[in-house]
């Protein structure tokens, strides 16, 4: 039995009838997956019928902290928000830090698991074990920034950590997030999931310390992961002082910065006016996450025109992407305002960038008007425009009405062969890596759970040439499907459940990182996990999750990549000429198929590989 690390109890709350009721969290449920995303996929799939409506009262929002959460680990202020994605109908699941998910922890809880729908706007106060359902009226269509603040001041106590969302979700648009003081639950639409509840914020607050099972073996283990941060040549002296941008400048290097909807990757490369050191002179000031000596979020104000004065917490590179080099923005400043927007709205920056970068793709080929876009000049680099229509989106306002579902709904009701220009997996739009010469990057956004997703194994191998578990060439198909393999499932198990944050594995601990989270389980929770058995879990929430997807329609025809990257090589740049081929997508899915253990011609797990994991019953509902 656990000992420490877990509450050990599970909070239910159910909008319709408004009643709460705690449950014990199951010791098999920590085995086997562990926390965070491992404990939402699991709830999802027991208990999300198959069909069931994404915005649907029957659909249920599971917030997920880990063993590590709250346990005074470095870099573990972490939590998984999971749901059935209303933009993709698959899996939906999106990770935060922040101070939020320890004050769950500190409140006694290790999961919330959100049910059913209010009858009018609502939030959720959770005092420790008091849980009280308030009238939201007041605070929905505010700003998240100011529902946070209006939020405390009702409860009286400012140290009260509050998630919300904002106009976006209260519009259900599919591109919402949720917000937590200013770090976002970014991708998935998770944010329209909490609108169709009517519930505008969950507040937390707690004061209870999370046990620790053997604090010596404890105090080896976080002793032995501080020391890999020292050890690191990057996580400090760099990442620490500029954050994700400093990515920008290497893609930019590698020829791999998309641009212009994907259309000049390699010939329009900002850097000098987006990247790290254009970003450096607005930094103001740095934020860290609860218990995190990195601190790798900088607070950066904008300097110049009508943007000046505007301060947000990032912009991340993927912000610097989807807002920037993406829509064809080469200043820095916009980007500033734009994340800042995206944040009050509650916008995931990457569909809302893409979308908007889509819909400029055809403005400049004629296929919209300015009556289609309400007037707006809606060309590349026109950043007065992106603000212009970023806000529309969150309001359904026009234009945003029809781009406020992403860019696979808006060339489906735009017909005409726009699709081929909507640069999404699954219906996930893409990150900032053009995969043409990334292969087993591209493996990965086609093969994720979620749809094109930078956190579910991201290959860093091929972005930062770590050669862990061993050196691959960024060009090639060889291998690709274990290389894809092994970097989804120690990303599952050792940053998704824990959960940790996702840089440690590609700049700290790579070649240890299964072995870290072993060592750290047994002394935190006393549960005794080899490294093989921290993999395992990984691959069991993968399996896991790739059958809710099954269960869901979905088939190997969904695991694949927009036209533009199989039939279009790079145009400029340090891997110009490059091309991810179907030929070469096939080939590495059939790898990847086969190592899995799935069904290569399908890609369904096969009751086998099932059967191994524990997962019978999974089996069973797939009738394979």
């Amino acid at each position: 039995m656990y000992s420490g690390g877990y509450t050990g109890k599970v909070l239910r709350i159910n909008l319709t009838h408004k009643t709460t009721r705690a449950e014990p969290l199951p010791e098999e449920l920590a085995r086997n997956f562990i926390g965070g995303a491992g404990f939402g996929i699991k709830y999802l799939f027991d208990e999300v019928k198959p069909g069931t409506d994404p915005l649907g009262s029957d659909n249920i929002l599971v917030f997920a902290a880990g063993p590590f959460t709250g346990a005074g680990i470095p870099c573990a202020s972490r939590m998984s928000v999971t749901a059935k994605s209303p933009l993709t109908g698959a899996v939906g699941v999106a990770l935060s830090g922040g101070e939020f998910p320890t004050e769950l922890k500190f409140a006694g809880w290790d999961v919330i698991i959100v049910e059913g729908k209010a009858d009018k706007p609502t939030y959720v106060s959770i005092l420790g074990q008091d849980v009280k359902f308030h009238d939201a009226r007041h605070t929905w269509g505010t700003l998240t920034f100011d529902c946070q603040q209006l939020v405390k001041n009702e409860l009286r106590d400012q140290n009260v950590r509050v998630c919300c969302i904002g106009p976006a979700g209260e519009h259900l648009s599919k591109m919402a997030c949720l917000v937590n003081e200013r770090r976002a639950v970014g991708r998935k639409g998770l944010g329209a999931v909490m609108g169709s509840k009517n519930l505008k914020a969950l507040a937390v607050r707690g004061t209870d310390t999370v046990a620790i099972d053997s604090a010596q073996k404890y105090k080896v283990g976080r002793s032995e992961l501080l020391q890999a941060f020292k050890a690191s040549p990057v996580l400090y002296p760099e990442f620490s002082h500029h954050g994700t941008p400093m990515v920008t400048d290497l893609a930019g290097a590698l020829g791999v910065l998309p641009a212009k909807n994907w259309t000049a990757t390699g010939a329009f490369v900002p850097v000098e006016g987006i990247g790290r050191d254009a970003q450096a002179t607005r930094i103001v000031g740095r934020e860290h996450c609860h218990d995190c000596p990195v601190g790798c979020s900088q607070l950066k104000v904008a300097q110049t025109g009508e943007y000046a004065g505007i301060l947000t917490e990032g912009p991340d590179f993927e912000t610097v992407y989807s807002l920037g080099s993406g829509v064809g923005v080469d200043r820095v400043d916009p980007i500033i305002a734009a994340d800042r927007l995206c944040d009050e709205l509650g916008l995931d920056t990457i569909s809302a960038g893409v979308t908007i970068s889509f819909a400029m793709e055809l403005y400049e080929k004629g296929l919209f008007t300015r009556a289609d876009t309400d007037g707006i000049d809606l060309r590349f680099g026109n950043d007065q425009a992106m603000l212009q229509v970023l806000r529309k989106i969150a309001y359904r306002d026009g234009v945003g009405d029809l781009l406020a579902d992403g860019s696979r709904a808006a060339a489906k009701r735009i017909g005409e062969g726009t699709e081929k220009y909507a640069m999404h997996v699954k219906g996930l739009e893409l990150p900032g890596y053009d995969v043409r010469a990334l292969k087993g990057h591209g493996l990965g956004f086609a093969t994720a759970y979620t749809g094109a997703d930078h956190c579910r194994g991201y290959a860093f191998q091929e972005v930062f040439g770590v050669p862990v578990p061993w050196h691959v060439d960024r060009l090639s198909t060889d291998g690709k499907g274990k290389l894809t393999i092994w970097n989804q499932d120690v990303r599952t198990a050792t940053l998704d459940c824990a959960p940790m944050c996702a840089f440690l594995l590609d700049m700290a601990v790579p070649a240890t990182a299964c072995q870290n989270t072993a060592t750290l389980m047994e002394a935190v929770t006393g549960l005794s996990f080899t490294p093989e058995q921290v993999l395992q879990v990984g691959e069991r929430v993968n399996n896991l999750a790739k059958a809710f997807n099954v269960r869901e329609g979905l088939t190997r025809a969904d695991d694949t990549l927009p036209e533009r990257l199989l039939t279009e090589p790079l145009p400029a740049g340090a891997s110009k000429g490059n091309v991810l081929s179907r030929a070469d997508l096939n080939k590495m899915l059939d790898e990847y198929y086969a190592l899995r253990g799935w069904d290569v011609r399908t890609g369904v797990p096969t009751r086998q590989k099932l059967t191994d994991l524990g997962l019978a019953y999974v089996a069973d509902q797939l009738g394979v």
